[in-house]
């Protein structure tokens, strides 16, 4: 007789990308999104979102393994209606329905061995496909993060990686340098500490991507800089 643990676990490795077509929707429209946006010029701008399309593709193509875990929810997840409905309005709709259909399965997290006080209540941050899944893979992290009105999100930067935001819905400024409405994307080449605020009208909403050697996308660290006086 067949091991029942060993029976399940063969069952869970089954699943499959392929058998989840609202999560290849998913991937799709945000490889459109990257197709799509503007580079405003910039050729390494350019270059990050053909790296991101070329990572969507090869993730699509395989056989990837999709894992689902309890779904998990946090203070901020209670703006996320009010942030969807407000991105359908915009161009990232497309994106906003693919969300919508997945949603019910996100994992929300802080990410952080210790959250700053009040950040537990502001922020989260859900993957859609990475090392941690739930479509697992090396080849690149997406997700998604949700802030609420007037979050400060403190300054940090990522070793190797390169990110990307792409706004669906809210507004942000980084660094006190422009605002950065739906459509638009934030692009952090490695090791570029930037600081985050958001609106204190409505929630904010972004798709993020990170583009790196697949070490440091497996053990990626994010640590908040502090001042020193």
């Amino acid at each position: 007789m067949q091991d029942p643990e060993i029976s399940q676990a063969d069952t869970v490795a089954q699943k499959r990308l392929s058998d989840y077509p609202d999560w290849g929707y998913l991937l799709r429209e945000i490889y459109e999104a990257y197709r799509f946006l503007s580079s405003g010029g910039s050729d390494k701008i350019r270059a990050h979102q053909r790296a991101v399309r070329e990572a969507i593709s090869r993730v699509s193509r395989s056989k990837a393994e999709i894992r689902f875990d309890a779904p998990a929810q946090k203070p901020v997840t209670a703006h996320l209606k009010r942030a969807l409905d407000e991105g359908r309005l915009e161009r990232t709709a497309p994106l906003i329905r693919a969300v919508e259909s997945i949603q019910d399965h996100l994992i929300w997290q802080y990410g952080y061995e210790k959250v700053p006080r009040g950040l537990d209540r502001t922020y989260a941050y859900a993957e859609i496909c990475g090392p941690n899944g739930p479509i697992l893979t090396t080849e690149v992290i997406l997700g998604l993060v949700l802030f609420a009105p007037g979050c400060t999100y403190p300054a940090h930067a990522h070793s190797g990686i390169s990110e990307s935001y792409l706004c669906l819905s809210g507004a942000v400024s980084e660094n006190h340098q422009g605002v950065y409405a739906p459509g638009s994307m934030i692009f952090n080449p490695p090791e570029h500490t930037h600081r985050i605020t958001v609106s204190k009208t409505e929630p904010a909403l972004l798709a993020y991507a990170w583009i790196g050697p697949q070490d440091r996308l497996a053990n990626q660290k994010m640590v908040f800089s502090r001042k020193r006086g």
